[in-house]
């Protein structure tokens, strides 16, 4: 399964996102009354607004990205090797420090991107941050008009779907299932916010969106049927 793909010509990558701002005092008036009506379908009728707001990065129209984790096998003779980067801080900056990479060396319709549940969730999420900073689509984020053959993503997610589209899979029962190392052994996405603006410890979250990053890339070797990478094979950033 999959051995038509070239890993060398992959991108893996994950995404963390925050609320916009650290508490719902903060959220401008008009945008405290778009919040509530946007939430309103998963709220229950006990829950405010307020107090939904902590799942409010999941929306890029409330939410932001504070890193971008991404991984890619290094052509070696001989040998395997996974490199990781991530982008961090300022969302206008990682994004187009992102595009760069993008640009400059996943630019050609052979290459590809992948993600866990990124095609519902971690690309369009990035496409729309990046317009709300007016920065120009990638070519790889471009998807209108495009056939569903020429759109150039993988998520993981997917393949193991096997076409039924109503089943869902986390990324760490995914891992376990396949006999992968959780990638959850500090924090999960539900504490992203918190670690961000209240313990101020963006290096645990760059750790922790690496971490992913690699389970995604052990993911596809898996359904490969090819040995997991070892702990000498992956360098994480400095």
């Amino acid at each position: 399964m999959l051995k038509h793909l070239d890993l060398h010509k992959i991108l893996f990558l994950d995404i963390e996102t925050v609320p916009l701002y650290s508490t719902f005092q903060e959220v401008p008036l008009v945008e405290k009354k778009y919040f509530e009506e946007k939430t309103a379908y998963q709220r229950k009728n006990e829950i405010t607004a307020e107090d939904f707001y902590g799942s409010a990065g999941i929306w890029a129209e409330f939410g932001k990205i504070v890193c971008i984790s991404v991984g890619y096998f290094a052509p070696q003779d001989n040998r395997r090797e996974f490199r990781l980067k991530s982008f961090f801080g300022d969302e206008k900056f990682l994004l187009i420090e992102f595009k760069k990479l993008l640009e400059t060396y996943f630019n050609t319709p052979k290459h590809r991107l992948c993600g866990h549940n990124a095609k519902e969730f971690d690309f369009p999420f990035i496409a729309r941050r990046m317009l709300v900073h007016q920065i120009p689509l990638p070519p790889t984020l471009q998807l209108f008009d495009k056939k569903p053959w020429e759109i150039p993503h993988l998520d993981t997610l997917h393949l193991w779907r096997f076409g039924d589209f109503k089943h869902y899979t986390s990324l760490k029962l995914m891992a376990h299932v396949l006999g992968i190392p959780t990638p959850k052994d500090d924090i999960d996405g539900s504490q992203v916010a918190n670690v961000y603006y209240e313990e101020k410890n963006i290096e645990r979250i760059v750790t922790y969106c690496e971490k992913d990053v690699v389970t995604v890339a052990q993911i596809l070797l898996k359904l490969r049927n090819e040995a997991l990478l070892n702990k000498k094979e992956i360098l994480f950033s400095p």
